[in-house]
């Protein structure tokens, strides 16, 4: 399979695909916390609207002919959808994909690793914002304590699959986990991601002073550790990373509010209704589940994605303040995934 390779007008190609799912979570996250809105009553997608698995493998496919080299599978939380290791399957058997991965709660890991492994999956992203019960429910809202996700945890690792831990940062919510989180992270030789509490969605009710910096991060984490910074493996990667000095462990920091990565983002993002978003910060989707079920040939889709990527113009982290994130159309995180 020859790649085209394509490009936007800022000169950012394509090579990194998120794929939600499904909609549905079993907890809440920081960035779909509001309980009056994502409660028990909460409405998610008919199974009519969601993408079957081998529309997803049709457009996986295209995609990869476009340049993309690494997918990774979000939601909600994506163990939810039912017989997932056959979708793994399937797209990890197209030619010319070089990774794919899952990110998820970590709750259904020890039911799913394994499978999920022999299907053909690689690496999984574990949420965790905390090691503290008490915070950790409050968070997630569905009174789950950590040990659950710990147990997600250690089972993705003993099936043999690579693991990293992403935690948000809210300011006087869990910040104050940030150093136990790194100690328990290296004492597991885990790989951490501190993430920026970003203005994801309009129901979070963000606040730039409610953002802990990568800076402030870091700084912290110097009165314990000795980092050395980790050179990119690869253009367009998210994570400014650093290694514990001695060890080959290493913790990076997604810094999209305080650090802004515009100019060298390769992401898509396509949610599990069929719609293709060019920035995690853009409410505006492209429907391509209509070019599926209204039997658009393969070269006819892969024109129109390719049209999509080339106009794109996202670079809503570069522009960002409180008064356009108040103002600015968003989607939420519980609809298209991390």
């Amino acid at each position: 399979m020859t790649k085209l390779g394509i490009k936007d007008q800022l000169n950012r190609p394509l090579r990194d695909l998120r794929i939600s799912v499904i909609d549905r979570c079993n907890f809440r996250c920081q960035y779909c916390m509001p309980a009056e809105i994502f409660g028990p009553n909460f409405k998610f997608l008919p199974r009519s609207e969601l993408l079957t698995y081998e529309e997803i493998e049709r457009l996986a496919k295209i995609f990869v002919q476009l340049g993309v080299e690494k997918i990774r599978l979000t939601g909600g939380e994506p163990l939810m959808r039912k017989d997932l290791h056959y979708l793994v399957k399937l797209l990890a058997n197209i030619e010319g994909l070089r990774d794919l991965g899952l990110t998820s709660n970590g709750v259904l890991m020890p039911k799913y690793a394994k499978a999920l492994k022999e299907a053909g999956l690689k690496r999984v992203n574990i949420s965790l914002d905390s090691l503290n019960d008490d915070l950790f429910r409050k968070i997630n809202g569905r009174n789950v304590s950590v040990q659950p996700v710990l147990e997600g945890i250690y089972a993705a690792r003993e099936a043999g699959l690579g693991v990293k831990i992403n935690m948000v940062v809210k300011k006087g919510l869990n910040d104050s986990e940030i150093v136990s989180m790194a100690d328990f992270c290296k004492n597991e030789q885990l790989q951490l991601r501190y993430i920026e509490y970003m203005d994801v969605g309009s129901t979070n009710g963000w606040l730039l002073r409610d953002v802990v910096t990568k800076k402030e991060i870091f700084q912290l984490l110097q009165q314990c550790y000795e980092l050395e910074e980790v050179e990119p493996a690869y253009f367009g990667e998210v994570a400014k990373c650093y290694k514990y000095k001695g060890t080959n462990i290493d913790v990076g920091f997604i810094t999209s509010v305080s650090e802004s990565f515009c100019s060298s983002c390769t992401r898509a993002r396509l949610s599990a209704n069929g719609q293709i978003f060019t920035c995690l910060f853009n409410g505006n989707g492209h429907d391509v589940r209509s070019f599926l079920r209204n039997g658009m040939s393969e070269d006819e889709i892969k024109e129109e994605i390719e049209t999509i990527w080339k106009k794109r113009k996202d670079q809503y982290s570069d522009e960002r303040s409180e008064k356009s994130s108040s103002n600015r159309k968003k989607i939420e995180m519980s609809y298209i995934g991390g």
